[in-house]
């Protein structure tokens, strides 16, 4: 089978060979030495499972509802600015979503307008930060909600680290003719690559279309940053009344703390995202696996719990559930695949972690993802961080 792999792992070393080194390193991200980066993979492996060898169920059941919207599995994607991994981008996360029977997240950093995404998956969710004061982002609600997209997700959880002590790849602001001359090396060394932007008559897009004023050019990536930095953090009351804005499914993104999860439920969330930004936030954060069950018993019972961070395979996603989230949003894996082989590499990736889950519902003798508990894994004395209680 052309360009298929077997694991999440196989398609990051694709992913590697494939792109340019700075928009791999782009890519891989992190901030400062890791460490959240780091636990966020390493945590998983620290959990056990608890499996039977008899009895055990002869068909499994994946499906779930996320916001409102009922998927075929508990995995969906979670939203990443500027996909320019391949020419496809978004689109083609979205179309792999959609064949794959679950929705999709776009980031407001996105590469292509939501228009295009809702197009090719209908169940989006449309992911926004708190930048521009309150009449840029309603206009950027109404935009939403005229496109169709299913909910927002509010993303709050950055510090604005800078610095990865491995370096940070050289991003241009513009691919102007002196970037691509500095780049064409890079480029070179990576022909399929190169040919697949090529054939597609297409350069790889670094504006966020998402952003654009009515009746304005979309701005850059780093001009739509520079105005998310020079924008007031937002207080729980913003929060409140961005949550007013949209009659719809509301998940805030980024909760690692209790009372922070309770005062989202205040504000009238329906879904928190339990995330530490990929480790791109402030370093040291713990992996979200482990502050996972403390979020879920406060809340749990009242909005729907998702956890980003760190899943590579569908056992991941598995452990997960037990510890109470309803679903799981992957970024790094879904853009892996997304580089090793478009639209069909997303796919892929979406096919391992169902493959990972149902090999672990079966083990396990869950018929269902709805039936997995704290006593189907095995948690190691001081795994889980309880903050803000």
């Amino acid at each position: 089978m052309s360009g298929w792999f077997e694991t999440v792992a196989h398609a990051q070393r694709l992913a590697r060979k494939r792109l340019p080194r700075s928009v791999y390193g782009a890519l891989l991200a992190g901030s400062e030495k890791g460490v959240s980066y780091g636990d966020n993979t390493a945590a998983f492996a620290e959990l056990g499972f608890a499996p039977h060898v008899a009895g055990l169920p002869e068909k499994r059941d994946q499906t779930t509802t996320v916001m409102g919207e009922r998927i075929s599995l508990p995995v969906i994607i979670s939203p990443t600015g500027v996909q320019a991994v391949h020419p496809g981008g978004e689109v083609a996360v979205a179309r792999a979503a959609a064949a794959r029977g679950t929705a999709m997240g776009l980031s407001s950093f996105a590469s292509k307008p939501l228009e295009e995404v809702v197009a090719a998956n209908p169940r989006t969710f449309f992911q926004m930060y708190w930048t521009g004061g309150r009449d840029a982002m309603r206009r950027r609600v109404d935009r939403a909600r005229e496109a169709g997209v299913k909910g927002l997700i509010v993303t709050l959880d950055w510090s604005f680290s800078h610095g990865r002590d491995w370096g940070s790849p050289r991003v241009p602001e513009r691919l102007t003719v002196r970037e691509m001359a500095r780049f064409a090396p890079e480029a070179l060394a990576r022909p399929r690559w190169l040919a697949g932007y090529l054939r597609s008559r297409t350069l790889p897009d670094l504006t966020t279309p998402n952003m654009a004023e009515p009746g304005r050019a979309a701005p850059t990536f780093f001009g739509a940053y520079g105005e998310w930095m020079q924008t007031p953090p937002p207080s729980w009351e913003d929060v409140r009344w961005l949550r007013e804005q949209w009659d719809g499914p509301f998940m805030l993104k980024g909760v690692c703390r209790v009372d922070d999860a309770l005062r989202a439920v205040d504000a009238g969330v329906t879904a928190i995202s339990v995330s530490n930004h990929g480790g791109n936030n402030l370093d040291s954060t713990p992996a979200p696996i482990r502050v996972l069950p403390s979020i879920a018993d406060a809340v749990g019972d009242r909005v729907d719990v998702l956890l980003d961070g760190g899943v590579r395979r569908g056992g991941d996603v598995v452990k997960a559930l037990a510890l109470g989230a309803r679903a799981v949003m992957v970024g790094r894996a879904s853009l892996w695949g997304l580089a090793a082989n478009g639209q069909a590499g997303v796919e892929n990736v979406l096919d391992i972690l169902r493959g990972g889950i149902d090999a672990a519902l079966l083990g396990l003798g869950r018929s269902s993802v709805r039936e997995l508990t704290r006593d189907d894994v095995v948690i190691p004395p001081g795994f889980t961080r309880a903050l803000g209680v």
